[in-house]
Formats: C-alpha cells, sequence, structure tokens
C-alpha cells in the first residue's frame, strides 16, 4: 500500500494547487514541498526496509478492472534494480521544489513539476509492459512545456521540438514491439513474460533493434545524441537537474528491465554494436566537452559520456558489470544534478554561462568553490567518492568481458578527469573578471542545504557501496539468469 499511497499524495497534492490562488505562493510552496518531503520519506523507508534475501518484487500492488469480456490488471512493485531510480527520483524532485522557491509562475512550475514526479514513478514501479510504454511517452508532456515555457533563451523551441521528436519517433517502433508481444502472448505483464522463453531467435532480433531505437535515444547514444546538449542548454535549471538525474536514466532502466530480460539471445547477439556505438559515444562527447564555452553544454556531454560507460558495464553480461553500471547510474544522478545546480546559482547571480565571463570565484564566493569542488572530484571518481564505486565496478565487469574494450572505455575516465578539472580551474582560479561579475554573493543558507544532501550521497555511495551493493546481488542474478 505504500506505492499506492504515494501516488494518491501527488494526486491529491496536484489537485491542490490546480484550486490554489496562483498569487499565493507560500500556501504553493508549502503544498509542494510538505507532499514531496512526505514522499521522500516513504521512498526513503521503503529502500530501507527493502528485504535484499527475498527473490522479486515487493510492495507488489495489483488492480484489476473490466468486466467478464474484458479484462484488465496491472501491478505495481519494487525490486532490487528499480527501487534506487525510485529514491532517486523522489529525492532530485524534492529538492527541485526547494531550489525554484523565488521563480514566477510558480503554481504552473510545481503542478509541472509534480506531473513529472509522478510518471517517473509509475515507469520505475509500474509491471505492465503497455503502461510501461504509455508513461515512457507521456513523460514528454511535461518536460515540453518545462523547457519550452520556462527555458532561458530564444533558441528553447527548437530545442524541444529536437527533444520531443528525437525520443518520440524513436519509441513508435517500440510501441510496434509491444503489440506484437501482445498479440503473440495475450498480456502485458511482465511478471509472466519475465518466466517465459517466447520468442524464436528471429522474432528476438527485430524485437531488441525496436527497442533499441528508443532506449538508446534517451541515454542518449551516438548518434541519436543531438537533442540533449540543445535541450540542456536551453533547459531552466530544474529541467537540466531532471534531465541528467533521471531522465537519462530511462533508457538504462529500459535495457535492465526490458532487453536483457524479455530478449537475451538478441541482446547478446548485438552487444558487439552496443560496445561501438557506446565507445564512439564516450570518445566524441569527452572531446567535445573538452571544446565547449558553455556551462551547461560542457556537463551535458560529460553526461552522455558517463551514460554510455553505464551502457557498456550493462552490456558486460556479469555481475561486477551490471552491479556498477546501476550504482553509476544513481552516482551520475546526483552528481550531474548537484552540478546542475551549481551551474544555475551562477545563472541566478551573474545571467550567464559563458565560461570566459568566468574566473577567480574562488575569492568571492569560497564555500561555492569548495563545493564546486567535491562534486568535481566525484565527476572525475575520485577514490571516495560515489563515481569510484560506479565506475571501478562497471570497467572491472567490461574488462572481464573485453580487454580491447575496458581499455578503450578507461581512456573516458581520463578525458573525464581532463575537462572537469579545466572547467574548475577557469572558473573558480584566477583574476576576477569585474567587468562581468559585479556581485560578490556567496552560496546562501538555503542553496546550501539542498546542496548538503547531495553531497551526503555522494559520500555514503563511495566509502560505504556495501549498503548499496547488498539489494542488488538477486536482482542482478535474475537478470543474469536469463542469459
Amino acid at each position: 500500500m505504500l506505492i499506492t499511497s504515494i501516488f494518491l499524495i501527488l494526486f491529491f497534492s496536484i489537485l491542490g494547487l490546480i484550486f490554489t490562488n496562483s498569487k499565493n505562493n507560500n500556501l504553493l510552496l508549502c503544498n509542494a514541498s510538505i507532499s514531496t518531503g512526505f514522499i521522500l520519506l516513504i521512498s526513503l523507508y521503503i529502500l530501507l526496509s527493502f528485504d535484499s534475501n527475498v527473490n522479486g518484487f515487493q510492495h507488489l500492488v495489483t488492480y484489476s478492472c473490466g468486466s467478464q469480456v474484458v479484462n484488465f490488471s496491472y501491478s505495481f512493485g519494487l525490486d532490487g534494480v528499480s527501487i534506487y531510480f525510485f529514491f532517486l527520483t523522489t529525492f532530485l524532485i524534492f529538492c527541485c521544489v526547494l531550489f525554484i522557491w523565488k521563480e514566477q509562475n510558480l503554481k504552473q512550475y510545481l503542478i509541472i513539476l509534480l506531473s513529472i514526479e509522478a510518471f517517473l514513478l509509475f515507469i520505475f514501479s509500474v509491471l505492465d509492459l503497455m503502461l510501461f510504454y504509455i508513461f515512457f511517452e507521456a513523460i514528454l508532456i511535461p518536460m515540453f512545456l518545462m523547457i519550452g515555457y520556462y527555458g532561458s533563451r530564444e533558441r528553447k523551441i527548437r530545442a524541444v521540438y529536437l527533444f520531443f521528436y528525437y525520443t518520440l519517433c524513436g519509441s513508435l517502433f517500440f510501441l510496434l514491439g509491444i503489440l506484437y508481444i501482445y498479440g503473440k502472448l495475450g498480456t502485458f505483464n511482465l511478471e509472466q513474460l519475465m518466466g517465459w522463453t517466447i520468442f524464436t531467435e528471429t522474432e528476438e532480433l527485430i524485437l531488441w533493434l525496436a527497442f533499441f531505437l528508443s532506449f538508446a535515444s534517451k541515454i542518449p547514444m551516438f548518434p541519436f545524441h543531438i537533442w540533449l546538449p540543445e535541450a540542456h542548454v536551453e533547459a531552466p535549471t530544474i529541467g537540466s537537474v531532471l534531465l541528467a538525474g533521471v531522465l537519462l536514466k530511462l533508457g538504462v532502466y529500459g535495457f535492465l528491465r526490458l532487453s536483457l530480460t524479455l530478449l537475451p539471445y538478441a541482446s547478446l547477439y548485438y552487444s558487439p554494436l552496443i560496445y561501438l556505438l557506446s565507445l564512439i559515444s564516450v570518445i566524441y562527447a569527452s572531446f567535445s566537452a573538452l571544446r565547449q564555452t558553455d556551462l551547461k553544454r560542457i556537463i551535458a556531454y560529460s553526461s552522455i559520456a558517463h551514460m554510455n560507460l553505464v551502457t557498456l558495464g550493462i552490456f558486460s553480461f556479469n555481475s561486477i558489470g551490471l552491479e556498477g553500471a546501476i550504482i553509476q547510474s544513481i552516482s551520475h544522478g546526483f552528481v550531474a544534478g548537484g552540478m546542475f545546480f551549481l551551474i544555475g546559482i551562477l545563472y541566478n547571480r551573474y545571467h550567464s554561462r559563458f565560461l570566459y565571463y568566468y574566473s577567480g570565484l574562488v575569492h568571492s564566493m569560497p564555500i561555492y568553490a569548495t563545493i564546486f569542488l567535491i562534486f568535481t572530484l566525484a565527476n572525475i571518481a575520485l577514490p571516495g567518492t560515489s563515481s569510484f564505486t560506479g565506475e571501478f565496478l562497471l570497467l572491472n565487469g567490461i574488462y572481464n568481458k573485453n580487454i580491447f574494450t575496458g581499455i578503450i572505455s578507461a581512456t573516458g575516465v581520463i578525458l573525464s578527469g581532463s575537462y572537469s578539472l579545466w572547467l574548475y580551474n577557469r572558473v573558480t582560479f584566477g583574476n576576477i573578471k569585474e567587468n562581468y561579475t559585479i556581485q560578490f554573493l556567496d552560496i546562501t543558507l538555503e542553496e546550501t542545504l539542498i546542496m548538503i544532501p547531495l553531497i551526503f550521497f555522494i559520500l555514503l555511495i563511495g566509502l560505504y557501496p556495501s549498503v548499496f551493493l547488498a539489494p542488488l546481488h538477486l536482482s542482478v542474478d535474475n537478470l543474469l539468469s536469463k542469459i
């Protein structure tokens, strides 16, 4: 019933926002912060109470509707894989609500934000293939509105259409694959589908390609990545936080939940294609990040590189690589989310993200520079941070699968250090450019309180990884048993 209570809280919270006076910002913010905070506490309880010794889905809820002629039932549940994505979503949404409390048109902003949370939590908990697809695509609507309406520059319309068409067009083949599965087996229930060996080799190969186009666009993987830098640059701060922190994980989750589980033969067959495209993405995105002058665009290309490392870990087909890929996905949500919050803080003060306008911020914003350093070190996978745990495991898994792929993918870690440290050095050290940065206001207490929980989880995963790895073992073993 905990999952049901979360959806009910979201429904009534959105309903309350709709009927609240748009000028009463305090009541609007109180509604959203209390509801998202309570949802975060419930998801934290679900995570802490998760029994790592129980095989299968926990907190299962099943609903049935229909008649004697048409009977439709669907389930929600969480396993060791989905529970981390579920928690990450509730955590980042709560941080976003706290970050936008001074924004204009707060009512619409909060309705869009809570709608995004509802769709994402549906995706990570639903155990019905058709509902998975519906919410997988429905997330485009509130993100379209957020970027198109609250975006920061004139190119936002172009960016939002790129985002919409790239992700939607790829998913049309995904829909055709789902309909074919239903036509053959007569069910959308994922629990039933996971337990069957259901397709011929030819069917698997075709269905895998249909799923791949959708998931590769969401990650995104070369050459389906064009929309991401544009969307990040034009999106408001919390739009970038959610894009990097959660939405890029939808492709990862799709590969884990559907491709590997339902189509194991095709996943093995097409693994060389994944290795090739992911390696190109890692190297290409890393070098692209080195030549960018927009702060957001640098982190956007960094996200492409890191998420394609995750894809390599998934298709290593061993427990070390898979567990590392999942941990790195969650770590990237905290690290990239924090980096975009920090860039948003700078933008709120100086209204520019052009790299050459910034220099010497350590003199005027020492606390900000210290926090920025922590996230920079996490982005380059310094030992003791969450990224080190994830990248060490997934690179180990990749190396065990294919030495050549492991060596090339490791260069992505080296390049990550190059563009991350270069960015930090340019922004924080040197002389202050007084012609551009005339406000010497360090990070505020409210902003610091948003960053501290992010830092806490980055260090917790890095220093005590076994706590986060334990719930993964049985779920990962179930995935590997299908292959």
